[in-house]
């Protein structure tokens, strides 16, 4: 027969206050722990996105960063593609090729543009970005920096791509029959305008290599070598 243990007042009074003070010790840890969490989350994320957005930029922004990348690689725009085939039948094949050319180095020239608006986005990111980006999807991180720097970098990029393609006659004929035919519906908008054209394709280049960046960090953190993003992408990996 088991005996029942009867607690004295005094005794009912002790294990109270043992109960509610194991109780305050482990939510100040736990406390504790979040916070340090939180901490580690944002500072790897940071370091990672950092480091991701810097070797997409120097990959982009080098000889045949775009040119040499047919995934890539900045097209002639579609209704412009019908024409150049009607000029390389009258042996006018150089020009085409030569715009073509000037446009994906157009985007080379204005990858370094990107550095500081990528990493001051990083910078300024919040905890909740960086709660979202975490908890995201494969492409959340990416996402993110279109939200926050594409009008910029259309801007910056813009100029340079400007001067890039002034001296190709071929872009100005462009632009003079693609506004004329968008009043009629027959070129759309947002290719009216070679420089327009080209600073989109630009954009969309830069965030698709950031989008295989961001892939590669989550799925080996190990390869990026901070033990902080190890720590942070590892322990979502499980």
């Amino acid at each position: 027969m088991i005996k029942q243990r009867i607690l004295t007042p005094y005794s009912t009074l002790v294990v109270l206050v043992t109960c509610m003070l194991l109780s305050w010790n482990m939510g100040v840890h736990a406390a504790s722990l979040a916070e340090l969490s939180n901490t580690d989350a944002v500072a790897g994320l940071k370091e990672a996105l950092t480091k991701g957005t810097q070797a997409a930029v120097q990959q982009l922004g080098r000889e045949n960063g775009f040119f040499g990348d047919d995934r890539i690689k900045i097209p002639l725009p579609e209704t412009m593609q019908k024409a150049a085939d009607m000029m390389r039948r009258f042996g006018m094949g150089k020009q085409t090729d030569e715009l073509v050319l000037r446009m994906n180095r157009a985007a080379e020239a204005a990858m370094p543009e990107a550095r500081t608006l990528l990493v001051n986005a990083v910078k300024q990111m919040s905890v909740q970005d960086a709660k979202g980006i975490l908890t995201g999807g494969n492409d959340a991180a990416t996402q993110y920096f279109k939200r926050t720097t594409a009008e910029q970098l259309s801007q910056k990029f813009l100029p340079i791509v400007k001067k890039a393609t002034e001296k190709v006659k071929l872009a100005d004929r462009y632009n003079t029959f693609a506004e004329a035919g968008s009043k009629f519906g027959l070129v759309k908008q947002q290719d009216a305008n070679l420089e327009k054209y080209i600073t989109r394709k630009a954009l969309d280049g830069l965030y698709l290599v950031i989008a295989e960046e961001e892939k590669k960090i989550r799925a080996d953190p190990v390869g990026t070598a901070s033990n902080i993003i190890k720590k942070v992408f590892g322990t979502l990996g499980r």
